[in-house]
This record gives C-alpha cells, sequence and structure tokens, in this order.
C-alpha cells in the first residue's frame, strides 16, 4: 500500500481517480500527459488515503505475457509457479498500475480479458484466476497510445484499437497551476528546512521560470519543458549544495547546450528582477480551478 507524501498537493483529476479508487467499482482509466506532471503520482496518493493497495508495473518494448501474468522461476533449486503482477492484483482485489503502458508491445494483448472486467485462464498451470472485488486497472501514458509523431517519447508505440477501447475513459492531465505547483515546491521546501525569505523568493522565481518555458514550447519556441519533477530535483538539488545556480545548471545539464544556455539566462534575468516578457508569445489555457486541470475523454 502507497504510503502519503506529506508534499503531496491534491490537484487536478485527483478527485476524479479518488473516487474510482474508493467506489471499488471495475472502471479502468488511461491516464496520458507530458513526463513528470504527476500521473503516476496522483494513482499512488489517490491509494494512500483511500487506503487501498496499489501494485505498479513499469512497462516496457520487452514487457510478456510471462512477466505481467507469471511463470516458472528456478527457487531453491527447483523449479516453481510465480504469480505475476496482475494476477496478484486481481487475487487480491487491488489497484495495478500499468505506468508507460505506451512503450508496451502488442505482447500486452493478453490484458484483453482482465480490462473487461473478466477473469483469465492461465494455461501454463491449467487455472482460471477471477478478479477480487475491489480490483482495477489503471494505465499511464505519455501518448494516446498513437505513437509520438514529433519523437519527443521515443520508444513509444501504437497500441492496438481494440486494447485502448477497453478503457472506458481517457484523462488527459496538464501540469499544476501555478498556485498548486507553488505548494508543493515549498511543501518540499519545508520538509527540507528551507524556511527562509530567500527560499521561498527561490520558488516563486522557479514556477514563474518554468511557467514561461511551458508557454514557449506550447508555442513552438522551444523543445524542452520544465516539468513539475524537474522542478522538485532542482529544490532537491538546492538543499543539498545550497547554491541556486548550480541546483538549476545541474538539472538542466541533460539539455543540449543552447537550450540550456537559454534556461540559465532567462532564469538570470528574473532572478534578477528583469523584463521577460519577450519571451511569451502568447498564453495557452491555463487550469483554473482545482477539480478542472485537464480532460477527460469518455
Amino acid at each position: 500500500m502507497p504510503t502519503k507524501d506529506p508534499v503531496f498537493v491534491p490537484w487536478g483529476h485527483f478527485k476524479d481517480i479518488k473516487s474510482i479508487v474508493t467506489s471499488k467499482q471495475f472502471y479502468p482509466i488511461f491516464i496520458t500527459g507530458l513526463s513528470g506532471n504527476g500521473k503516476t503520482m496522483n494513482v499512488q496518493q489517490a491509494c494512500a488515503v483511500t487506503k487501498r493497495e496499489c501494485i505498479r508495473v513499469n512497462i516496457t518494448i520487452e514487457t510478456d505475457e510471462d512477466d505481467l501474468l507469471g511463470g516458472y522461476r528456478l527457487q531453491d533449486g527447483q523449479t516453481v509457479w510465480q504469480n505475476g503482477p496482475v494476477i496478484e492484483a486481481m487475487e487480491r482485489g487491488a489497484i495495478l498500475l500499468l505506468d508507460e503502458i505506451d512503450l508496451a508491445s502488442n505482447k500486452v494483448m493478453c490484458l484483453q480479458p482482465i480490462l473487461e472486467g473478466n477473469g483469465v485462464f492461465i494455461k501454463k498451470i491449467n487455472k482460471f484466476v477471477k478478479p477480487a472485488p475491489g480490483f482495477n486497472v489503471i494505465a499511464t501514458a505519455n501518448t494516446k497510445g498513437q505513437g509520438s509523431n514529433d519523437g519527443k517519447f521515443i520508444g513509444t508505440n501504437i497500441l492496438n484499437e481494440a486494447f485502448l477501447e477497453r478503457f472506458p475513459i481517457t484523462i488527459e492531465q496538464s501540469y499544476p497551476s501555478n498556485k498548486n505547483e507553488i505548494k508543493m515546491l515549498e511543501n518540499v521546501m519545508t520538509q527540507k528546512g528551507l524556511t527562509k525569505d530567500a527560499d521561498k523568493k527561490f520558488a516563486d522565481n522557479l514556477i514563474t521560470w518554468a511557467d514561461i518555458i511551458r508557454k514557449t514550447f506550447y508555442e513552438g519556441g522551444v523543445d524542452e519543458i520544465i516539468s513539475t519533477r524537474r522542478l522538485v530535483h532542482i529544490v532537491d538539488a538546492y538543499a543539498i549544495f545550497k547554491d541556486k545556480m548550480k541546483s538549476i545548471q545541474m538539472c538542466t545539464n541533460r539539455f543540449d547546450t543552447d537550450t540550456k544556455t537559454s534556461f540559465i539566462d532567462l532564469y538570470t534575468k528574473i532572478d534578477g528582477g528583469e523584463d521577460v516578457t519577450s519571451w511569451l508569445q502568447s498564453e495557452p489555457e491555463q487550469d483554473s480551478d482545482d477539480s478542472e486541470e485537464g480532460n477527460v475523454s469518455y
């Protein structure tokens, strides 16, 4: 069972996810959104606050039926059957979290009957497994299962349409609003003993910085984005090194030189109180209410 994260701030479709988890009804959810915007966190924290067991499976192109349903393993010199995470979740009435499902191959089609709420027959042990009450499936992805045309999520695949049809709703998750994101960073800072006014100012500047970069990204002005996860990484680095610019530099080193330089220059201007309106081309839609961030497709 996931534990409650003290820095977590409920936002977006958290209430919807929590309602489905609480209902204990079988109602699969497909959650899509850019990397690092809290898709997995929302699911895990919904399970934590409702005290529901959550079994997480990280999907890759190599994930196959044995990885999911189970297989024979060598144990103490003997070959024994071991249930896979899907069977464990079914028998325990847990939430099955299929993380990064769009990295999967067609081998995940073995989940078809399970996504219909039915049991599954395991041929290798001649056993039919029925889901216990409370079992449900939640999948997360960076795409909608249609692949990545822009190349940002290399390795994602086009999922079978029949597979996607088994998910009644698709939640499109955006990044948190500035209000919620600043709460998250402040919670992280408080947890790490960063409570000075200068620390609060740093958090405010980071939110402004990320917001400008995201708006520019949505307009096609830059090819990279600053995620919520990366903002938390920067605060974590700041707690260690006590140096704002070093923390930002180290956490943006993964970007190409031009992108990194432009991002650091932008933060320097924000920190110095300079005018940065030239970065803004136009404003994308911002989530206006904590319960309305992102979209839901039925």
